[in-house]
């Protein structure tokens, strides 16, 4: 089979966070990623821009280089577009490709609002072309072996799971200028939005969704410090972000989890107390219950991609608690954390694999903005 020629949007030394070139290219270079990918165009804000990143990572003259959606939706030799820029920016680029009928991935959030999430769905639905969202935690091994020990009755239908994340990548009151826009709502890109999302879908793709939820939100630090990386500079703002948030919910009954099971989320941004787990997810079965552990984040997509994520079941019945056994695939643990899942990903869309391994689509992403929404836009 040919390599999939793929354009990527956003692949610059300039941008403002390194998610495509530290999770999509790690892949896409490696020798599997090549044999599956061809990497054929990139779009930047300008194509200039376009034409130093080409350079700066030294992927051949032949690479062409845009400024323009409308012309890299235009370009016929382009099959496959992964749009990895900032979430504010993802509905003007990405839209003309998919109108154009070409097979997308899009990072997560897939807009800034759902009003423009939706608007995204409907047209790929128009279109009928492939979709995938980068809520790619659904796919880490540790994810599929809780789901499989569900499925397996091991536990017996969930009666209940408790979830409590704390985030120590977001400092207390400080922000760099990079990320400032975390302290906007109406931008899209938070920790509520990406941390938290991220974090409840890799559960939802286990338990299922809910059929009812309420949410609790509070401002501890409203009043912000953004410093500037590169010469210390200062400047006071303020946040409309929430910064803790707690769900209670009741989640839909199916053949593995029991009518009126709870959903309970306790999640802060900043770090937990000296010596405490940063994440602790039990789920409790009528037979026994699952514990999962992280010491340094809950981002399965990044720092907590590596084995420190234990897995532990406690039987009821023998009243013994054994550790479950997970690992990466060769070519992924041979890659840097956070292109992990990511490499997983494209591996299962090059395969046809998305809907088996139940990737999120667009669709799947509205759903997610809008539970998100109700917990941000009450």
């Amino acid at each position: 089979m040919a390599p999939i020629r793929t354009a990527i949007i956003g692949l610059s030394t300039a941008a403002k966070t390194s998610w495509a070139s530290a999770a999509h290219l790690p892949y896409l270079l490696s020798d599997r990623g090549r044999e599956r990918f061809q990497i054929v165009a990139l779009l930047n804000s300008s194509v200039d821009s376009a034409k130093k990143a080409i350079a700066d990572y030294k992927l051949g003259s032949d690479v062409k280089a845009y400024g323009s959606p409308q012309d890299l939706a235009a370009d016929k030799d382009v099959e496959f577009v992964v749009c990895a820029t900032r979430v504010d920016v993802h509905y003007d680029t990405i839209k003309p490709s998919v109108a154009a009928g070409k097979n997308v991935f899009v990072e997560w959030p897939l807009a800034e609002n759902v009003k423009r999430a939706s608007e995204l769905a409907e047209l790929a639905k128009e279109k009928q072309v492939t979709t995938a969202v980068g809520i790619q935690a659904r796919v880490a091994p540790v994810v599929l072996k809780v789901k499989e020990i569900i499925q397996s009755g091991a536990i017996g239908k969930v009666l209940c799971s408790e979830v409590k994340v704390s985030q120590p990548t977001v400092e207390r009151g400080r922000v760099s200028e990079g990320l400032s826009y975390f302290l906007d709502k109406k931008v899209g890109g938070n920790p509520v939005s990406i941390g938290y999302a991220h974090m409840i879908d890799f559960i939802h793709s286990i338990l299922g969704e809910f059929e009812h939820f309420d949410s609790h939100t509070q401002l501890r630090r409203p009043a912000q410090v953004v410093y500037d990386t590169q010469t210390g500079a200062e400047r006071h703002t303020t946040s409309d972000v929430p910064d803790l948030v707690s769900v209670h919910g009741t989640l839909k009954p199916s053949t593995h989890v029991a009518e009126g099971a709870s959903l309970v989320v306790n999640f802060r941004t900043g770090a937990s107390f000296p010596g405490t787990k940063v994440f602790v997810w039990v789920i409790e079965g009528d037979k026994g219950e699952i514990r999962v552990e992280a010491d340094k984040s809950s981002f399965i997509q990044m720092e907590a991609s590596n084995l420190a994520m234990p897995i532990e079941v406690h039987d009821y019945g023998m009243d013994e608690v054994d550790k479950v056994e997970w690992k990466w695939d060769d070519f992924l643990g041979a890659l840097p954390a956070r292109a992990r899942n990511i490499g997983r990903l494209y591996d299962l869309y090059a395969e046809g694999k998305l809907k088996e391994y139940g990737v999120a689509d667009f669709e799947v992403a509205v759903v997610r903005h809008r539970e998100i929404d109700r917990i941000l836009w009450p």
